[in-house]
C-alpha cells in the first residue's frame, strides 16, 4: 500500500524525533505484527531484543496522534486486532518483570507492563530467574 502524504511526513517527523529511519504505518503494523505472531509462538530473542521489538507498538502509539483521520480509519481495526492478540499471549505485571531489565514507560504504553504467557528462550530464562 503506498502511504499518503500525511504518513510520509509524520514519519520524517518522528524520524527527526530520533527515530532510526522514516518509518511508514504498514512498516510499524507489520513489524508489531511480526512481534505478536512470535510471542504468541513463544518468544526465543533476549531481553534486549524483546524491548527494542516491543519499539514498533511506542512508534504506532506516536503516529496516531499526528496522523490524518483517513490513515487512523485505515489502520485502527488491524492494530487493535494484533493488540488483542498480543494481550491475549501475555501476562499483566505491571511491568515488573521486564522493568528489572529495561525501564518501563508510563502506563499508557500497556504493551511495556506484559510480559509473555509462555516463557521460553533467553527471554524466558531471563524472566524466571529475575523471580
Amino acid at each position: 500500500m503506498n502511504p499518503g502524504n500525511n504518513e510520509v511526513a509524520v514519519g520524517e517527523r518522528l524520524h527527526r524525533r530520533g527515530w532510526r529511519k522514516a518509518f511508514t504505518v504498514e512498516e510499524r503494523v507489520g513489524s508489531w505484527a511480526r512481534l505478536v505472531g512470535e510471542v504468541e509462538r513463544g518468544y526465543q530473542d533476549d531481553v534486549a531484543e524483546y524491548a527494542n521489538d516491543l519499539y514498533c507498538r511506542n512508534w504506532l502509539h506516536e503516529a496516531w496522534l499526528l496522523l490524518d483521520d483517513r490513515t487512523v480509519l485505515l489502520w485502527t481495526a488491524r492494530i487493535e486486532a494484533l493488540d488483542r492478540r498480543f494481550r491475549a499471549a501475555t501476562v499483566d505485571d505491571d511491568g515488573v518483570a521486564l522493568d528489572r531489565f529495561h525501564r518501563v514507560p508510563p502506563p499508557e504504553l500497556w504493551w511495556w507492563r506484559r510480559h509473555p504467557r509462555v516463557l521460553v528462550g533467553e527471554l524466558g530464562r531471563a524472566l524466571r530467574s529475575s523471580g
